[in-house]
């Protein structure tokens, strides 16, 4: 495939992966409210529901299709400078509308009696996502220098990254947990690179059995890995469990990747001509287009459907699993379907908004760490700030500095401005 294609493919699978995502965010919370306190479950901690999360913890798809998008698109560009500095202001920008929403947000609910708990709940929840875009954002920044990595050495890459993925959950699991938070990088870059392999058809051009082999060893070595090894076999976080897959992420990951790409290879053709169809391609490009949006906004919709519903009426969530979970399950998901719905209408511009800049290289880079910071700060502290908390120990410096990369990245140096 030449850098020029768009490969309906990569659509398909972006959109089919924010699909994913919102319908286990969506049906995972287990929530009750009674005394002023809002109770939290996870669906998925259902007996014998874990791997469930072995299909819908999508995120290395995610990382892969954003891979071989980022070759493709680095490929065309008029260089690597042009190429990051739209790049980094089109995933910083969307973020800003949510920001300011969220810093009113907590003070507008306690005005209409909203008590603390839930507001700080809401507060992290509506944060506490965006790990991805700071984690994402770093890929971003690296995507030249491990495109130019690639081309030299191609499968030494994603080996070494793979190799040193297990190094480091080694360290963590042997003698210095915060050590595996540097997976953050050495995981999500190795399936970052995966798509790379894709766009240049060493990945691309397997046939289906190949294809269904490698779901087979990924699917295969993951089995392996959590039952001999220290990994537990739900991949995504559980309350109260010792360890999670995801925060931070671990090396099984890599092998659930390969299982999971090597899925959606084996019916590459069947997805590409469901793209082609006009009702779900127009549906499948429509959500791919807003990738950003869509991501962003899922959890706000859910925050205030719950409101109304738990907080409101006293709504409390069956047990997952039993026949009135099910039923409620669909009228859950279309209430905080028309919500979103109404969120990307107000915000999904900002998606849409050209974002051109030519400025110097170490701007570029900074503009990235302040936002990655940023969103990282946001995530781990959300947006709830306690009532009569200083200022600066909420979510403000976090939002300044995303806004500052933003800002930098779409900045003209003052040689074009005067041109």
């Amino acid at each position: 495939m030449r850098p020029s294609q768009r490969d309906s493919f990569l659509d398909v699978v972006r959109a089919g992966a924010i699909l994913a995502v919102i319908a286990q965010h969506w049906l995972m919370p287990v929530l009750s409210y009674g005394g002023g306190r809002l109770a939290t479950g996870n669906a998925l901690a259902t007996p014998g529901w874990a791997p469930i999360t072995w299909l819908s913890q999508v995120m290395p798809l995610v990382f892969f299709a954003g891979g071989a998008a980022n070759f493709i698109s680095l490929g065309r560009a008029p260089s690597a400078r042009d190429w990051l500095a739209g790049r980094i202001g089109r995933l910083l920008l969307p973020v800003l509308p949510l920001a300011a929403v969220w810093l009113a947000a907590p003070a507008v609910l306690r005005g209409l009696g909203a008590p603390e708990q839930p507001v700080e709940v809401a507060g992290a929840i509506a944060g506490q996502l965006l790990w991805f875009l700071a984690v994402y954002l770093l890929t971003v920044l690296a995507t030249p220098l491990m495109a130019a990595a690639h081309r030299r050495l191609p499968l030494g890459v994603p080996l070494v990254l793979g190799g040193m993925a297990v190094l480091v959950d080694v360290v963590r699991f042997e003698a210095f947990g915060l050590f595996g938070y540097l997976n953050a990088l050495f995981v999500w870059l190795a399936v970052h690179q995966l798509g790379f392999h894709y766009v240049d058809g060493r990945l691309g051009a397997l046939s289906r059995r190949s294809a269904l082999t490698l779901s087979a060893a990924g699917f295969g070595i993951t089995a392996l890995m959590v039952a001999f090894g220290p990994y537990p076999v739900s991949m995504i976080g559980m309350p109260g469990a010792p360890v999670s897959n995801m925060s931070p992420p671990t090396a099984v990951l890599l092998s659930l990747a390969a299982g999971q790409i090597g899925l959606v290879l084996a019916i590459r053709p069947q997805l590409r001509a469901l793209a082609a169809r006009p009702g779900p391609g127009t549906a499948l490009r429509w959500i791919a287009s807003r990738f950003m949006s869509v991501y962003l906004w899922h959890m706000p919709a859910l925050v205030v459907v719950a409101g109304v519903s738990v907080l409101g009426f006293g709504y409390a969530t069956p047990e997952p699993g039993s026949a009135r979970w099910f039923a409620a399950a669909p009228l859950w998901i279309a209430a905080a379907g028309l919500v979103l719905l109404g969120l990307l209408r107000v915000f999904g511009r900002f998606e849409a908004v050209p974002v051109h800049g030519t400025a110097p290289m170490p701007r570029l880079v900074t503009a990235a760490l302040f936002g990655s910071l940023g969103l990282l700060g946001l995530a781990a502290r959300g947006f709830a700030t306690p009532p009569g908390g200083a200022i600066l120990s909420g979510p403000v410096p976090w939002v300044t500095l995303v806004f500052a990369g933003a800002l930098l990245a779409s900045h003209r140096s003052p040689a074009t401005v005067r041109g």
